[in-house]
């Protein structure tokens, strides 16, 4: 809910995501997808629309979209057809998108959100639909030229839309994040926002709540979980403040400025009748065969939420660390080469504190993580079997960090073994006591807090080796006498 001058109004939100789909050809034609290429440089006679060019369908890019529904538990459709989308932009060089519509090749499915207060939300998936994308105007490169990039245009996307079941910015995120991952998972899309590889269009209204739902208007092209998140806030606030002073939503399509944080008007909003949707005559009907569908949902990987219930029950992992260790594949992957073998909890408190700390600092994924999983689960067992404590470890982490080694070398080379020779220990704690005897006269008088400066002292004698249970055990003993 948003608390409005006038009482509390509620945003009804629904997403439509367009997903590359991970091929190396595009959709209707053999030309080349690589991101960054010269422009124009990855165009066929398709792409461009030239006179007697036909359309044939990339099989691999149908296979990913019916991956990406079986993913989304949705409906697949044995047979969709291909519409043409009738539009007119400098880099749409047919005039027509070649899109679907009313028979996509994936029906309804959902996605289940995790809340942040422990409770659980259903979105409704709408469809999945198989379409090109188009090319790309550039205003920037010419002061008063515009020019056209052709490399993207016959790209396959899949649009995947949901139902308005969204109600603030944060479930936007969250769908997004949620989305994401399931189709890395998949490994049919993946979800690169920074390279256009995911793009989401927002469609936003304000309503009373219990009302019927508003009027929307729809915001394009939004490249980031962040930017998506402050459109919606934006314009959640901009409907409510003309709805409070007695005016109407225009129904339209907006743009997000990124530098000021606002949105603003584009164009009138488009209908469905605006494109004249009508199937396109150079491709017949799609038709899958019912066994091809079935081997592919028995290949499906294991997916984010089944495996976060599995790390609950195999590994004993709270609800939320386990959803953290599931988001990204390669971290779910990389917890259980860590925990094999190992205490899991010891696993996830390490991954999830000191690997990702030093992982945001340097701006990278897992993947590229300069401590590998094995050298992890390394200094998991150095501290299991004593040679190392818990304080020592982060020494030894930030080493390893730094120069890539492997924990034990490590140890050896700084001499950074723990103290565990009780009478080795011993003789510290008579040195600080004898070095510090007014305070140890304080202690006996009462001043128990001093216990703390004593321990500290003699980690710091040991060089901050001497094994800390130990030290507190022998401590106590010595003060007890």
């Amino acid at each position: 809910m948003i608390e409005g001058a006038t009482g509390p109004w509620e945003a009804v939100i629904g997403l439509e995501v367009h997903a590359q789909v991970v091929s190396k050809a595009k959709l209707f034609s053999g030309a080349a997808t690589d991101f960054g290429a010269e422009p124009n440089s990855q165009v066929s006679l398709v792409d461009a629309a030239f006179p007697g060019m036909l359309p044939v369908i990339n099989r691999f890019c149908v296979e990913l979209a019916v991956k990406t529904g079986l993913g989304l538990e949705a409906e697949i459709r044995l047979e969709s057809v291909f519409d043409r989308k009738n539009y007119f932009y400098p880099d749409l060089p047919p005039g027509y998108q070649i899109s679907q519509y009313q028979q996509p090749v994936v029906g309804r499915g959902k996605l289940t959100l995790d809340m942040s207060d422990g409770t659980v939300r259903e979105i409704g998936i709408t469809r999945v639909h198989l379409e090109q994308d188009a090319g790309k105007s550039l205003h920037d490169q010419h002061p008063s030229l515009s020019y056209v990039d052709l490399n993207r245009a016959g790209i396959a996307l899949m649009e995947i839309v949901s139902e308005p079941d969204l109600r603030s910015a944060e479930e936007a995120g969250l769908y997004l994040r949620k989305l994401r991952s399931i189709l890395r998972y998949l490994g049919t899309c993946d979800g690169n926002m920074e390279e256009g590889s995911l793009r989401c269009d927002c469609n936003v209204s304000m309503r009373r709540p219990g009302e019927p739902y508003g009027t929307r208007c729809e915001i394009k092209n939004l490249n980031s979980v962040r930017y998506v998140m402050q459109a919606i806030e934006y314009e959640g606030r901009r409907q409510i403040e003309i709805l409070e002073k007695g005016g109407a939503i225009e129904q339209q399509t907006r743009l997000f400025d990124v530098a000021r944080g606002i949105t603003r008007s584009m164009r009138s909003k488009e209908e469905a009748h605006d494109y004249r949707y009508f199937p396109d005559p150079d491709l017949l009907p799609l038709v899958l065969d019912p066994g091809w569908v079935a081997r592919l949902r028995a290949e499906l990987p294991e997916l984010p939420d089944a495996k976060k219930a599995r790390f609950v029950s195999q590994y004993g992992l709270s609800p939320d660390d386990a959803g953290v260790l599931v988001a990204e594949k390669e971290t779910a992957l990389f917890f259980e080469r860590v925990a094999t073998g190992r205490d899991p909890k010891a696993a996830a408190h390490w991954i999830m504190g000191d690997l990702f700390g030093a992982l945001n600092r340097f701006g990278i994924g897992i993947e590229a993580s300069p401590v590998s999983a094995e050298q992890l689960g390394a200094l998991i067992d150095l501290i299991a079997d004593g040679t190392l404590s818990s304080r020592l470890a982060k020494d030894v982490f930030a080493e390893m960090v730094a120069t890539r080694a492997h924990p034990a070398s490590i140890v050896e080379a700084k001499g950074l073994r723990q103290v565990t020779d009780q009478g080795e220990i011993a003789a510290a704690i008579d040195a600080v006591l004898a070095a510090n005897s007014d305070k140890f006269a304080e202690y006996r008088a009462g001043r128990d807090k001093l216990y703390g400066f004593f321990v500290g002292q003699i980690m710091r004698a040991t060089a901050g080796k001497a094994n800390p249970a130990l030290v507190n055990r022998l401590l106590k003993e010595k003060l007890a006498q």
